[in-house]
């Protein structure tokens, strides 16, 4: 641990006298009383806009217009900047200003649905236009969170982008999928702070607040440098909201009711910022009942209990910027198993631990927001710190991060006080860049970053994971040059990873609940066996990026980009041999394995025209060393059912999977269009189909073997919206109503081998929303209505990407068809309450 210490404390002093070498002799830029402002108005008929979003992603500052369209900056340094205008219903505008020779800026906006200059700052080393970016990414703001509200969880709600997925365990356990990979192939940010809470696990979700995301940024694939290893299949970056404008006290209460489970979504949030003094808090309390299906009627065991919260102070000056933010995330989650009643197939619960007799549960125990004995309880605690210091010619951007996951699962009937699983991971994060031109024009940012972990197992009854440290260090470079229409990006990192897992006994004395031994002699004891060897591991790998964006004109252009990716084996991965209660499943890793490394090519081809827009992104992933999980078959060929100790049970709780290496190939692509007749009418549609296939180690691969698992099938999504900004009338502004239809085809190519997954038929689900605000007089929100209905048909379908689908007793009746389906109609109503408390302007 103090070898940890001191060498991160000499990275930052490495890099702090690096920097300072750089700025040496280079003119810093003047932080005296910059301001910008400015009217925006609508470019056809000249009138102001109110409300319309202003930002400067780069400097973290935002604000929006007053009733008469002005915007105003203040305390802004010199230098140049790119400055964001966004408004419902309009096309958004970028435009780099010159704030040393500009203070004033008027904009006109254009009608249009289409969302046009989108800017990402996620693995850009500035906030940059979409697309001018060559890697592929995709990007959602405040509006298409709150119009797709019913969504449980915040992965739920860009589950349907295209190249997006998620793996779900119920509606409240959601694992992010970016072309086919996910889990540890993912990285999960927040604000740029990569999030740690044993991601391997399939029975727990993202450990975030939907409510306190304003935006999320996505890159698909491994062409961000600046995450490291995990980060082989993308990022997900869940963004905060921007501070408010200066002199300004903004908050909301929120609620939403959900009618299929009962779904309370309540929240508080409440900004302020006074002279750079910017601070903020959101509060949640979310409960739901079971959810229902037309097949099941309610099943057991989805019901859940979260509670969030989360403060931030920080200053935001012409120095630059830093945030500090503390989050508490808490989340009580049932466990469902999915056994059944043989005779009448209601769903059974545990009430033993020998478990010799399941009664049916009652009408009750599923209409309840009681949770039932066996459930889980998911913390995640989370400090951290988002910096930005204007230095020399540059920007040094510090980003550090402490994080504190506890993971515990209640599985003793007779015991409910007792943990089966008890996982306490504690992470400190550490992020170093520095932003600079070199002759000017070419952007450069050079870093380091990583993490240091420890593991420790708290008093439990299964142990599937051993206690370890693990330290990653990653330096990368990354280079930006614009030639006109064209833009070039490319950069290299080296990441080393290093575990040291400890070795660990376990007392079998007392019968159903062996505990680990803390004796001197586990190699002499009686009744002592050993659960996991001593680890100690090391990989490292080089990644890079190099891709080119050309803007043929201001409706046409091309990406493409090649990436190398790398990933290290996750300690499941390498020395898993235990259950995990709430997967069901008996772990078995393998520390011989090596790390994975892929190589990604992705082309794409954007038109923007009028009344019409286009796309097409295709990506081709060659994956070596690629680890996947598959089902060990007993002497019958039928699928192992073990105990919690890894003995043969034909009644066992659990299935055992173990993981295997193999060479991979994933490609695919995404196909869009979006129509608009007039200018309030958008007619989008989309196409995704990914395509996963086992290449084996030398030799053909059997056909039980060609695919591999969590594929998603071919998806298309249409939807016909009406977005009415300025409204009716004078109390009705931002309407919009939307009729959506997905088609989730057939996957039919799925990994068959052992069980380990089995034909999914399609389906066809149908959705709709509405809603708008409410304005006084003054134009001011005193109200908003989100309204969103999905699956309105009410229909009967198995995704192939729930774990549900697998979750009922070891055999079934003939002609039944097995597992848990997906959730039934349900319609969700989301209010939102502003209020201002903002001082009163002195009159003049």
């Amino acid at each position: 641990m103090k070898f940890i210490k001191i060498l991160i404390s000499t990275i930052y002093l490495a890099l702090f006298f690096i920097v300072a070498a750089h700025a040496a002799g280079k003119p810093s830029p003047e932080v005296g009383t910059g301001t910008l402002t400015g009217v925006v108005t609508d470019k056809a008929d000249s009138t102001t806009l109110p409300g319309v979003t202003v930002t400067i992603p780069d400097l973290h500052k935002a604000t929006a217009t007053d009733p008469k369209g002005r915007y105003t900056f203040k305390n802004l340094p010199k230098g140049v900047y790119l400055v964001s205008f966004s408004y419902v219903g309009y096309a958004n505008f970028t435009q780099k200003i010159d704030l040393t020779n500009t203070t004033v800026f008027n904009v006109r906006l254009s009608a249009s649905t289409i969302e046009e200059a989108e800017v990402v700052v996620t693995g850009v080393s500035r906030a940059t236009e979409l697309k001018r970016d060559p890697v592929p990414m995709v990007a959602v703001g405040k509006n298409y969170i709150d119009q797709h509200s019913a969504s449980g969880n915040v992965i739920d709600e860009i589950a349907n982008l295209p190249g997006i997925s998620a793996v779900t365990t119920g509606p409240n356990i959601s694992k992010p999928f970016i072309h086919g990979l996910g889990y540890n192939r993912v990285v999960t940010a927040v604000d740029g702070i990569r999030q740690e809470g044993q991601q391997w696990g399939d029975e727990h979700g993202i450990e975030v607040d939907q409510n306190a995301v304003d935006r999320v940024e996505i890159i698909k694939g491994p062409a961000s440098l600046t995450f490291g290893s995990d980060a082989i299949g993308g990022v997900v970056n869940l963004i905060s909201a921007p501070p408010v404008a200066e002199g300004k006290i903004l908050g909301s209460v929120q609620e939403l009711y959900g009618t299929n489970n009962g779904l309370f979504n309540e929240s508080f949030k409440l900004q302020g910022n006074s002279n750079g003094l910017v601070w903020g808090t959101v509060i949640s309390d979310k409960m739901a009942k079971d959810y229902q299906d037309p097949h099941d009627g309610r099943v057991y065991a989805t019901n859940f209990n979260e509670k969030d919260g989360r403060v931030m102070i920080g200053l935001n000056k012409s120095w630059g910027y830093s945030y500090l933010n503390a989050s508490a995330f808490d989340d009580l989650q049932a466990i469902p198993d999915g056994s059944r009643d043989p005779a009448n197939r209601a769903f059974t619960k545990q009430i033993t631990d020998s478990d010799t007799f399941r009664p049916d549960v009652s009408q009750h125990d599923l209409n309840t927001y009681s949770l039932p004995v066996l459930h889980q309880h998911v913390q995640l605690y989370r400090i951290y710190d988002v910096s930005n210091f204007i230095l020399g010619s540059g920007n040094l951007m510090v980003n550090l991060g402490y994080q504190y996951s506890h993971r515990r699962e209640y599985t003793h009937p007779q015991d409910p006080d007792v943990p089966g699983l008890n996982l306490q991971l504690t992470t400190w994060t550490y992020d170093f860049k520095y932003d600079f031109n070199i002759a000017k024009t070419w952007e450069t940012t050079l870093g380091v970053n990583g993490q240091y972990q420890n593991n420790t197992l708290g008093y439990s009854t299964d142990f599937p994971i051993p206690e370890y440290h693990q330290f990653d260090i990653g330096p990368f470079f990354v280079v930006k040059k614009s030639f006109g229409k064209l833009d070039l990006s490319g950069g290299a990192r080296y990441d080393t990873r290093s575990f040291t897992g400890k070795a660990a006994y376990i007392d079998t004395v007392k019968q159903y609940f062996p505990t680990l031994y803390t004796g001197a002699n586990p190699t002499s004891a009686a009744n002592v066996v050993q659960q996991f060897p001593a680890l100690s591991k090391t990989f490292s790998g080089v990644s890079g990026s190099f891709g080119a964006a050309y803007n043929f004109s201001d409706q046409f252009l091309l990406k493409g980009n090649i990436a190398r990716g790398f990933r290290a084996p996750s300690i499941a991965e390498l020395s898993a041999n235990g259950p995990d209660p709430g997967s069901q499943i008996y772990h078995v890793g393998n520390p011989n394995f090596k790390p994975e490394f892929s190589v990604q090519e992705d082309l794409g081809a954007f038109l923007t025209l009028p009344n019409v827009s286009a796309s097409v992104e295709l990506f081709d992933n060659h994956i070596q060393n690629y680890i996947f999980q598959e089902q060990i078959l007993d002497a019958n060929g039928d699928p192992e059912r073990v105990d919690a100790s890894g003995a043969q049970d034909p009644n066992g709780q659990y299935s055992k999977f173990t993981y295997v290496q193999s060479k991979a190939r994933i490609d695919g692509g995404e196909i869009g269009l979006d129509v608009h007749p007039v200018s309030w009418l958008h007619f989008e549609n989309s196409a995704t189909l990914t395509y996963g296939t086992n290449l084996g180690t030398g030799g053909k691969v059997p056909d039980s073997l060609k695919y591999l698992p969590f594929i998603p099938p071919l998806h298309t999504h249409s939807e016909l919206r009406g977005t009415f900004a300025k409204g009716l009338g004078k109390s009705f502004k931002n309407l919009y109503a939307f009729v959506g239809f997905d088609h989730f085809s057939a996957q039919d190519r799925f990994f068959s081998a052992y069980g380990t997954e089995t034909y999914t038929a399609g389906y066809n689900l149908l959705s709709a929303g509405i809603g708008g605000n409410i304005v006084n007089a003054k134009g001011n929100k005193v109200l908003e209505l989100f309204i969103e209905g999905t699956n309105l048909g009410n229909v009967s379908y198995q995704s192939n990407m729930s774990r549900l689908k697998y979750f009922d007793n070891p055999t079934v009746p003939a002609g039944v068809q097995p597992g848990i389906f997906n959730m039934g109609r349900n319609i969700s109503f989301k209010v939102v309450v502003p209020f201002d408390l903002s001082p009163k302007e002195k009159a003049i």
